[in-house]
């Protein structure tokens, strides 16, 4: 399978990045739209901020999902993916998916708060490119770590994943910016 099909499984996080841009730019789930953390605070500063809530959970988290199940249904996607995901099954796959992509932004946040970094701004420090860096492919070690009770990637093709989906990160929050989803950038 290789390197291509361990970034093959990357590709359903695109459905969490359709879901949640028309739900941020036209304000949808506003009920849902509460911070995960609750308010909660660590060392007097926010576990995870506002802009973790539990509207972006379920719309990052079921655009992933629905994108697995219907990527599932085209067999030059399907075929593709790791066997261990295929035996899985696509509902499993795509909940594990789901689930590591929106848990795997959290360790950011959290960091991010914790040394008093806004949400979208950046340091100009070495620990402000580190995280910089960190936060555009955050999910993947999110997804492997969700998808460990089926599969593992060898760790090449783990940090060539992070690689490819840190700049295609970047590509996809510029058209969010462009399109008034996004505030910043990155």
């Amino acid at each position: 399978m290789g390197a291509a099909g361990t970034l093959l499984v990357f590709a359903p996080v695109l459905g969490s990045f359709l879901a949640h841009a028309p739900v941020l730019r036209y304000d949808w789930m506003a009920g849902w739209k509460r911070p995960l953390d609750g308010g909660a605070t660590l060392r007097g500063r926010r576990v995870f901020g506002d802009n973790k809530t539990w509207r972006g959970a379920i719309a990052m988290g079921g655009g992933a999902l629905a994108l697995t199940l219907l990527l599932s249904a085209w067999p030059a996607f399907w075929t593709r993916m790791p066997a261990e995901l295929r035996s899985a099954g696509p509902a499993v796959t795509g909940v594990l998916i789901a689930l590591g992509t929106v848990l795997g932004e959290l360790p950011g946040s959290f960091v991010k708060r914790q040394f008093d970094i806004a949400p979208g701004a950046q340091r100009r420090s070495f620990l402000g490119t580190l995280l910089s860096i960190w936060d555009q492919g955050d999910f993947v070690p999110g997804i492997l770590l969700a998808l460990v009770p089926v599969w593992r990637p060898p760790l090449r093709d783990a940090v060539l994943a992070f690689a490819v989906v840190a700049v295609g990160h970047v590509a996809i929050s510029t058209i969010g910016y462009a399109i008034g989803a996004r505030k910043t950038v990155l």
